[in-house]
């Protein structure tokens, strides 16, 4: 589920997110950045389900049976669900968890059950760092292992290569990938050419694998098998790991080029691999198929043309790899912009390109969990185990709240909404039921990823909250204190600006500054940053402002929740409070809260202290703001909550 590094061209809203170009041209770029997770799965999902952890029969039932399975997860999970169904579910042309919860929430925030919609939308985002930890791992491991397939004396190097790369992709990510980036499309053009050529030489040879497109073979395969056949789904899902992450990427290339690559490119040439792995097996005698079932993705190859198969799967794991942590990256821009994550310091790696973002906190910390997860694990089938529990675990709560979609924003009726829901749920939750079993073999790290991420997010919604609940409690009203102070303070020349979270009351920097300092600055603005339920706001909307005389007036800056919140830039806007703001004779005062343990907390206190602990450690709202740092002072407060 990945946000990932395609251009993000200014939008008709205003922001960084419309969609410029041939739809041609976009699916080509989707084609490079959004399906490598999906795309490198061949590498790992068919072996997965015969030599993983419930070993099948390598027969022609079983492998019908499994390779039958995979197409038809396929079409009904990425296929119609997300690609044809979830991609209607716009916010104003951004998708993924929070911007349809966020889409959710503007329409059903009234109703008594709008929270747990929320709380739904929240706990998928959280599942996502657990994916975003275990799939460059899982990904690029299961490439470099190709080496031993070209020469078994390789494997005591297989590890050191797989973390050497794996350090590399981290250590890149503070340069930006744009010039990396004009590489990801032809060469995964190249790879998704090269498997589907691959698989399809194999059908030909052993074309009674097409009768798997007959739903009859998975059935048979419960039939034949039944526990064993559900314990397989564990492993079929992975075939479908990233479909998450093409909902979330349509902001950056738009439904009809993703429709467009997905219909007309990808998704043929995934299936031709599927295919050709199963022809392949059922093809060759008892003895060479069960040494080819160890790697099928590079026996598919001629012996002469496997080290440049594991070359260019490497590289297209790199590639996912790097789509999967600029996810984390925007994502968590997300979560921070709707007030569910801490500020923390972002940089811009593109002067032209605004979703190109690094979060240095973000990256490092995926760093140290990826190279723990290849040393604890040691190789792809193992983590195999731990993987796919967190992908199930989003797309069911997906499944959830499509389902309030169909009825809350789209206004289905309920009779026509619960068979569409009802059918996707079964699906989704056999799937997600099916890894539940992986729990003790390693399914329990991004559980656990998951539900501490959940506990971060939902502390600090609930934190902030309540912390701006007690402060608007004994803010003094405006109006009252702009006469009073007027009276009372030496005005000065210039202009100070006041940030404040609340639009009412006045900032308790301004009342500390009053009260220390004894002035006022001739131009007085209370200063209020809102981030919109919306992906981008029109810069027509972006200011509003109040004159409330003396000097006075009550300013905000309206963003939208993709948007970066540049303050300096925005007041260029807002000539209307006074004139002109010159940077050097403007100051900007912030307020820095430190909590104190309340007889009568709002949250237990060990959840206080998760929330000053944050509180203590979040970026400087002069960092996040991009305010000029020669021309801001900070005045503590403390508050109880």
């Amino acid at each position: 589920m990945s946000e990932n590094t395609a251009p993000a061209i200014a939008s008709p809203h205003g922001g960084k997110g419309g969609h410029q170009g041939t739809k041609a041209a976009l699916a080509v770029g989707a084609i490079g950045v959004v399906f490598g997770d999906i795309g490198t799965s061949p590498l790992y999902a068919f072996r997965e389900t015969f030599v993983g952890p419930h070993p099948l029969a390598l027969d022609a039932a079983h492998v019908l049976g499994v390779i039958s399975l995979i197409f038809w997860s396929m079409t009904l999970v990425v296929a119609i669900q997300y690609v044809t169904i979830l991609m209607r579910a716009d916010n104003k042309g951004q998708g993924g968890s929070l911007a349809l919860v966020a889409l959710i929430s503007s329409h059903i925030s009234k109703s008594k059950y709008g929270w747990l919609a929320v709380l739904l939308g929240v706990f998928a985002t959280s599942l996502f760092y657990g994916d975003s930890m275990i799939t460059p791992a899982i990904s690029v491991l299961s490439a470099v292992e190709g080496l031993t397939v070209v020469d078994e004396g390789l494997q005591p190097f297989v590890i050191p290569i797989a973390l050497a790369l794996l350090v590399f992709l981290f250590v890149l990510q503070k340069r930006g990938t744009a010039k990396v980036g004009a590489l990801f499309a032809p060469v995964m053009i190249v790879y998704f050419t090269v498997i589907a050529s691959m698989g399809a030489w194999q059908i030909i040879q052993t074309p009674d694998i097409l009768w798997a497109l007959n739903p009859y073979h998975a059935i048979n395969f419960f039939v034949l098998d039944g526990w064993l056949a559900f314990l397989a789904l564990g492993s079929v899902v992975l075939a479908v790991t990233g479909s998450e992450a093409l909902y979330s990427d349509m902001g950056h290339f738009g439904r009809g080029p993703m429709r467009l690559s997905w219909f007309g490119f990808v998704m043929p040439c995934l299936l031709l691999n599927y295919f050709g792995q199963g022809a392949m097996i059922i093809g060759l005698p008892p003895e060479q198929a069960a040494e080819a079932i160890k790697s099928p993705f590079f026996f598919l190859a001629n012996e002469e043309w496997r080290l440049p198969l594991v070359f260019l799967a490497t590289f297209a794991t790199f590639i996912a790899s790097q789509a999967v942590i600029s996810g984390a990256f925007s994502i968590t821009h997300q979560a921070i912009q709707m007030g569910y994550i801490p500020r923390l310091s972002i940089r811009h790696t593109s002067e032209t390109e605004g979703g190109q973002i690094y979060i240095p906190v973000v990256n490092w910390a995926l760093m140290v969990a990826v190279i723990i997860l290849v040393l604890t694990f040691q190789n792809s089938s193992n983590l195999a185990s731990a993987y796919g529990i967190a992908v199930t675990g989003a797309v069911t709560i997906d499944t959830l709240l499509m389902g309030v979609l169909f009825v809350g924003v789209w206004k289905w009726k309920w009779w026509y909404a619960a068979p569409v829901v009802a059918l996707f749920l079964i699906v989704d939750g056999a799937y997600f039921a099916a890894n539940l079993t992986k729990v003790p073999d390693g399914g329990w790290f991004p559980l656990m990823v998951g539900f501490i991420a959940f506990l971060l997010l939902t502390t600090w919604a609930r934190g902030r909250k309540l912390m701006r609940a007690r402060m608007s409690e004994v803010a003094l009203p405006m109006e009252i204190f702009a006469k009073s102070a007027n009276n009372s303070a030496t005005r000065v020349p210039g202009t100070a600006i006041f940030m404040a979270s609340a639009t009412a009351g006045v900032p308790s920097a301004l009342l500390h500054n009053i009260k220390h300092n004894k002035v006022l600055h001739e131009r007085v603005v209370i200063l209020t940053v809102n981030i919109t339920d919306e992906p981008y706001v029109d810069p027509a909307l972006r200011c509003e402002y109040t004159d409330m005389g003396d000097g006075f007036y009550r300013g905000v800056l309206n963003y939208g929740f993709m948007e970066e919140t540049n303050v300096p830039q925005g007041l260029k806007q807002m000539e209307q409070c006074g004139g002109e703001f010159d940077m050097m004779q403007t100051s900007f005062f912030l307020s820095r809260q430190t909590l104190l343990a309340s007889e009568n907390p709002g949250m237990p206190i060990w959840r206080e202290k998760i929330f000053a602990w944050m509180l203590r450690n979040s970026a400087t709202a002069m960092e996040f703001f991009r305010l000029p740092t020669n021309r801001v002072v900070e005045l503590g407060s403390q508050v109880e909550i």
